[in-house]
């Protein structure tokens, strides 16, 4: 794999949330080749660059088959459409991700129930899927059918555990990883610890193009050719008879290319990533809560997200220092106004909590140790006051 060109900001370089102009410049001449080519061959939907990013995707993660699709909402509607889930379905997912997870199951026509998070990993916990599945099954108005876990801000979520209920109970896993292409699991990459899984190529995730896209990994190359029937509006061979209800879920060849490009650097840019969190570790491990994994968890660092009390006077210390900062999420699902209707008997504690307290600090491939030092120092400092 080609390795990015070394950008190493120093001094008083501005800070960047995300930094995709710094990608950009690594690639930026590669990317044009691949732009002209497209140009001249004017497949512009279903070119060559479609086969080539699945073909690498499975390459890079070991799934059996690749999906590329249109969004990642698409990646989480298609395989629910394809499952054959709908109306008096219930899907279980956190109540603390972002609305996606929650819409994608609402579009398939089931249902969404709420499941609360551990406190340390932010991910789904496996003891309260456990309390929601038996809720479903007393009282029969719903069929529990799926479990989709979300790896929340890159860290794989406790797929031992959750597979385990999940078996138990014969419901099937599409995971929602959108934030987390390049996680790990003993040794294991998401995209392969669930039969399904469901992952984003919006600009700003660890492998994004400039535009919409994502991509469904499968461990069954049978599930692969069903969802590509469904990507093209449940049509086979002949484009214009639909055999099944499918959508329009077709990604563009130009997202393809750039999605392609950036997985040669990928590799680089996730060390990179990791480098940076380990600093941020040693500053802050202790002085913050952090988001905590198991011992086999490697998370793709989509963000590095903390828990701080008073965020809204912490964050508003560090903008003064000229350090940016987001929230994700600061509403979880069951209480905004369109998921209200789901809010389980009690509310979701652990994710109430976590809405008010998380933050999430610079994290990229391309920040040097100076700018992760300065990002550290604020928010330490902004704690002391």
């Amino acid at each position: 794999m080609a390795a990015a060109e070394k950008i190493t900001p120093t001094g008083d370089a501005p800070i960047q949330f995300f930094d995709l102009k710094s990608q950009q410049a690594s690639i930026r001449g590669a990317l044009e080749e691949r732009w002209t080519t497209i140009l001249d061959h004017g497949r512009y939907i279903g070119g060559p660059e479609v086969d080539e990013c699945e073909q690498k995707l499975c390459e890079f993660t070991g799934a059996a088959d690749a999906v590329v699709v249109g969004s990642g909402t698409q990646a989480l509607v298609m395989p629910l459409i394809a499952l054959g889930y709908g109306h008096g379905d219930a899907v279980f997912i956190p109540g603390f991700t972002y609305n996606a997870t929650a819409n994608a199951v609402l579009l398939a026509g089931a249902t969404p129930v709420l499941v609360d998070i551990d406190p340390k990993t932010f991910n789904m916990d496996a003891e309260d899927l456990e309390r929601k599945i038996q809720r479903v099954k007393a009282n029969r108005n719903l069929r529990a059918r799926a479990v989709m876990p979300v790896d929340l801000y890159g860290l794989p979520a406790d797929y031992p555990a959750l597979q385990a209920v999940a078996d138990t109970h014969n419901l099937r896993m599409v995971a929602d990883a959108a934030q987390a292409f390049g996680g790990r699991q003993d040794g294991k990459w998401i995209g392969t610890l669930a039969e399904i899984t469901a992952t984003s190529f919006y600009p700003t995730k660890t492998l994004g193009g400039y535009g919409d896209g994502g991509a469904i990994l499968v461990r069954d190359k049978e599930v692969g050719d069903l969802l590509r029937s469904i990507r093209w509006h449940g049509t086979g061979d002949n484009r214009k008879e639909s055999i099944r209800v499918g959508i329009n879920g077709r990604c563009d060849s130009i997202q393809c290319a750039v999605v392609s490009e950036k997985l040669g650097i990928f590799e680089d840019e996730r060390q990179r990533r990791i480098a940076s969190a380990k600093i941020y570790d040693k500053r802050l491990v202790g002085k913050v809560e952090g988001q905590i994994g198991a011992a086999g968890d490697e998370s793709a660092y989509g963000l590095y997200t903390v828990r701080v009390p008073e965020r809204d006077s912490i964050r508003a210390a560090l903008q003064e220092k000229g350090v940016p900062t987001a929230i994700y999420y600061d509403t979880p699902i069951h209480q905004m106004p369109a998921f209200e209707q789901f809010s389980p008997p009690g509310g979701l504690p652990e994710c109430e909590r976590a809405s008010k307290e998380v933050l999430s600090l610079p994290m990229h491939p391309y920040l040097s140790e100076d700018q992760i030092h300065r990002v550290c120092d604020a928010l330490l400092g902004a704690l002391q006051r």
